[in-house]
């Protein structure tokens, strides 16, 4: 019997890697065995029951105000425990965390094969996004197995010299989950918050715009800027209501506080769990983010997507004219998602329900891939 270990630390990498572990689960003659590290504890734990996953091993390795030293030693130490006593035939890994990266360097040093499940995602930046551009060039140095979601990453690989037979092209398995997700019914959390968004528009029609913004690279001026930005947008334009489940981290939750508190048509929220910000982004009119995930799930929702960012990894987007890259500027944040607001025109060209990014079987074919290699 085969061995599979998944190992993972973070919300969106238990989104993208549940598909893929119920799909493995359908096999009786391979042994999937699941180990977080708990990165992100209380978000990770929500996608877990969301998904019905229960993990095999939990190192619960979250702690406060850790660095990125801390959290790469801790990952490698009980990383490196996990492979001498498990003994997989293959570590699955997604993404670009430090989780995904000091788990790859541990299966590395214990000499077993890698699969990286969203590979070649660049934004040629080593700084930005920050660590994540490092993370994911280690990440492919260190792999067997490219899952790539889509062609132009997959060139990406072959120019760095990867080798075309270890390339995969399969999607991406954020759609497979976003699919799985919307055919269940809409969350009462949502139908609340919905209720919440009429009522703050006074009985008037309102234009719901979802806001998502966390990134580390942003922390400090750049997220100044972005809630200066949100804060004029509420101001200039009455027929608005901004949604905004707020990051736990205190880099996000003070300036947020402080711009965005008190005013009206700003809904605040606590993080929601991910089937719940499904329905939200499925709700909205307008998205803004600097999130690579919703990037990727907002195309299949035919919503325009603004990304708060200077650069990004996800290029597919922007070239088929889905999202448009804004950056972390108060002034674009305006402007643009006013043009999105006030030209009909500009909002139909970005709202084509087409999706470079995955048709919702990847997950089935990353497996298919595994089952035949390993």
């Amino acid at each position: 019997m085969k061995k599979i270990l998944v190992a993972f630390g973070t919300r969106p990498e238990a989104i993208k890697l549940a598909p893929v572990i119920l799909e493995l689960r359908k096999y009786s003659d391979v042994q999937t065995r699941v180990c977080v590290t708990a990165q992100h504890r209380q978000m990770l734990d929500q996608v877990l029951g969301l998904f019905n996953i229960v993990p095999d091993i939990d190192l619960n390795l979250m702690q406060s105000n850790q660095t990125l030293s801390e959290i790469t030693a801790s990952v490698v130490d009980e990383i490196d425990k996990v492979l001498k006593e498990e003994q997989p035939d293959i570590v699955l890994i997604q993404g670009d965390t430090t989780t995904v990266m000091a788990a790859a360097l541990a299966s590395f040093y214990n000499n077993i094969p890698i699969g990286h499940v969203e590979a070649g995602l660049r934004s040629n930046n080593l700084y930005s996004p920050f660590p994540e551009e490092m993370n994911r060039r280690v990440t492919t140095i260190l792999s067997s197995y490219h899952f790539a979601p889509t062609d132009r990453a997959r060139f990406t690989l072959l120019s760095e010299g990867i080798p075309e037979n270890q390339i995969y092209v399969t999607g991406n398995t954020v759609i497979d989950a976003l699919f799985m997700i919307l055919e269940k019914p809409v969350p009462n959390v949502v139908k609340d918050i919905l209720n919440r968004v009429e009522i703050l528009g006074n009985g008037n029609q309102q234009k719901m715009i979802l806001v998502t913004a966390h990134r580390r690279e942003n922390f400090g001026e750049r997220f100044e800027d972005i809630c200066k930005g949100l804060k004029s947008l509420v101001e200039k334009n009455q027929d608005i209501v901004i949604v905004y489940p707020v990051h736990l981290n205190p880099n996000v939750q003070e300036p947020v506080s402080r711009y965005l508190k008190d005013m009206e048509r700003v809904l605040l929220l606590e993080p929601v769990e991910y089937d719940a910000m499904a329905h939200l982004m499925n709700a909205a009119s307008i998205i803004l983010t600097d999130s690579g995930g919703i990037q990727e799930e907002a195309p299949s929702l035919g919503k325009p997507v603004l990304v708060m960012r200077t650069e990004t990894e996800r290029p597919e987007g922007i070239v088929a004219g889905i999202a448009r890259l804004i950056g972390p500027c108060a002034d674009r944040i305006v402007a643009e998602t006013e043009l999105l607001l006030k030209n009909e025109i500009a909002y139909n060209k970005m709202a084509v329900a087409v999706n470079p990014y995955g048709d919702g079987k990847a997950a089935k074919r990353i497996v298919e891939i595994l089952l035949s290699n390993i």
